[in-house]
């Protein structure tokens, strides 16, 4: 009977029927929640459902990081910041854009250690003011907030800082007076830091955090195992505004949270419509690219129809 088992096991992973085990690129794994509708994925059993067998998944500090780690991987995909993979393509890295990700903002702010006198994004004058890495979405999204309340660059001292837990530290340390946050690390932290200002009150809420890109060569290649990992992505997004509370459990489990904590913090995600299905929001793609012209990477609007390929999307979701 092992042996039959056995047998039987081969001749499935032959036919395919059982795929090896694979790892995908998540931007900030476990520390923010655009990996959400991943790990949802992989503990309701969607992505063998649809095909593939992810079973980790690679994390970064966010910026050019998580491209590079797309493009070094055995299954060339990840979700990655916008303006990383927009300046990847720029400088002629072989990727297309294939989903949408996070479609809004409204999770990012800049803290300070409670009891700081800043207070406002006017006080980050002449401090030192951290961000993730350079070409991350945190890197735009200060810029454009200094530019919108007419604060040059060069009045702050911008430092990156390297992943969400860093920011923190140095935050805490002393070591910058202001840094970027997110959930869950801000309502984690609530009792030690306080807001400076939220990106949602400076800036508009609907712009395009991360997207999902793969290469050139493999969105030919491996086109069947891309469709399923849009596909069950989408699944784990439906199921986080379906059941907000046992997703929390779910990502709380997967990222050694609290979820409690999670099952707030879901709750408000899912109230502003944080994860995108996988269609795109050319809006709110167009405002996050102004961040790469302010500065300099993007000359001009950028012609989607080169760099966005909707073909991997299900029909009513490339249509949009």
């Amino acid at each position: 009977m092992k042996l039959r088992a056995v047998l039987l096991a081969l001749a499935a992973i032959v036919s395919g029927g059982v795929a090896h085990a694979e790892t995908i690129t998540v931007t900030h794994w476990g520390a923010a929640f655009y990996g959400a509708p991943y790990a949802v994925a992989r503990a309701k059993g969607y992505f063998q459902q649809q095909g593939v067998n992810v079973t980790d998944f690679l994390t970064s500090t966010g910026g050019g990081t998580s491209v590079r780690n797309t493009l070094a991987g055995d299954l060339p995909f990840g979700e990655v910041a916008l303006p990383a993979a927009v300046d990847a393509i720029n400088h002629g890295q072989p990727l297309k854009i294939i989903a949408g990700g996070v479609n809004s903002v409204g999770d990012i702010l800049w803290i300070a250690k409670k009891g700081s006198p800043l207070t406002s994004i006017k006080s980050l004058i002449g401090r030192r003011v951290g961000y993730t890495s350079p070409g991350s979405v945190t890197n735009m999204l200060i810029l454009m907030a200094l530019k919108a309340q007419g604060i040059e660059p060069s009045q702050v001292k911008l430092v990156a800082a390297g992943g969400i837990g860093a920011n923190l530290a140095a935050a805490m340390s002393g070591a910058l007076d202001a840094a970027m946050t997110g959930e869950p690390t801000w309502s984690e932290n609530i009792d030690k830091v306080q807001p400076v200002f939220w990106v949602k009150d400076v800036l508009p809420a609907n712009m395009t955090q991360t997207v999902c890109v793969t290469t050139d060569e493999y969105l030919g290649t491996g086109a069947t195992k891309l469709r399923g990992l849009i596909a069950a992505r989408r699944q784990g997004v439906e199921f986080i505004n379906s059941n907000p509370d046992e997703a929390a459990d779910i990502v709380a489990k997967a990222y050694s949270g609290d979820a409690a904590l999670y099952r707030r913090v879901f709750r408000n995600l899912v109230s502003i419509h944080y994860w995108s299905d996988g269609r795109f929001d050319l809006e709110g793609m167009n405002r996050m690219v102004e961040g790469l012209q302010i500065v300099g990477k993007q000359t001009g609007p950028v012609d989607w129809s080169k760099i966005v390929d909707r073909s991997l999307l299900p029909a009513d979701l490339a249509s949009q």
